[in-house]
């Protein structure tokens, strides 16, 4: 009897480190893809990478040098006013729903915000042009934010309302009780309370947008100077980007890749800032 629990337990034991095995390998498998990227993007780029290429403007056909500095300020410029967009009605959305939002007008809400989210962004692109370049009649940044702001609402629409549901819904009812009013409770408590993970998906929204490029195609366009005047085309990282890629040219297939890598690091430096300092954010 012994004997056979002692070998039932090392059978357990066997399984148990090739379940650990798997896992490690599956885990290893997942970041593989992850890596190859980075790395490839840092072989190409990191060559055609110096000052000028984030301080001058994009050289003309033909002659070598310049940069990208005009693409860079641009794509920060686009970045400010889908966040103008984006962020009021994305959380102000996700409140509504969190609180609010338990019947049939709230099931209808959600399933937009899921549907939007899966909506191709040159189709969000397509919208912005008809709705706003063809009203304006030119390109211009405030229709690049828009349809990125678009791009936006439906990510921190669902980060917020799923980070306010695990508010501990006693929370709410104690400020109830000591004569608060509600929107007053909602904003100082409950949000504030649920901050920091509004707060994470708020920038993994932003580092989305910073690398779509089809919506820009039919909105912003593109810039080859300095423009800070958001009703006139705009330069972005990712359009220059594609430019450089599509053109004869190995000194702009060289821009093309430093683009990419100047982006990669980017949205990778946002992700590790959020991951690493999202619990010392505070609101108010």
């Amino acid at each position: 009897m012994e004997n056979n629990t002692q070998i039932q337990s090392k059978v357990r034991r066997i399984k148990e480190q090739i379940f650990l095995i798997a896992v490690f390998l599956c885990a290893v498998i997942a970041v593989i893809p992850l890596f190859s990227v980075i790395g490839y993007v840092f072989v190409k780029g990191i060559g055609a990478i110096d000052f000028n290429f984030f301080t001058q403007l994009p050289a003309p056909v033909g002659e070598t040098g310049g940069g990208m500095g005009n693409a860079v300020v641009g794509t920060f410029i686009l970045v400010v006013l889908s966040c103008l967009l984006g962020l009021p009605i994305g959380i102000f959305g996700g409140i509504w729903l969190a609180q609010f939002g338990g019947g049939k007008r709230g099931f209808m809400i959600r399933y937009a915000a899921d549907v939007l989210s899966s909506i191709p962004s040159i189709v969000i692109g397509i919208f912005a042009y008809v709705l706003i370049v063809t009203t304006m009649k030119r390109f211009s940044a405030i229709a690049g934010g828009f349809a990125l702001g678009i791009i936006m609402i439906p990510t921190v629409t669902r980060t917020t309302e799923e980070m306010i549901k695990m508010i501990p819904r006693s929370l709410y009812e104690a400020g109830l009780a000591l004569g608060i009013p509600e929107w007053r409770v909602t904003l100082s408590i409950v949000f504030r309370t649920a901050w920091n993970g509004v707060f994470t998906g708020i920038m993994l929204s932003v580092s989305r947008i910073m690398g779509e490029t089809a919506p820009l195609l039919f909105t912003a366009f593109n810039s080859m100077y300095w423009n800070f005047s958001i009703d006139q085309p705009m330069s972005s990282m990712t359009v220059q980007i594609y430019n450089y890629a599509i053109s004869p040219f190995a000194e702009w297939h060289a821009k093309a890749w430093a683009g990419s890598l100047t982006l990669v690091a980017l949205v990778l430096g946002i992700t590790l800032l959020v991951r690493k300092f999202s619990k010392r954010v505070r609101y108010g």
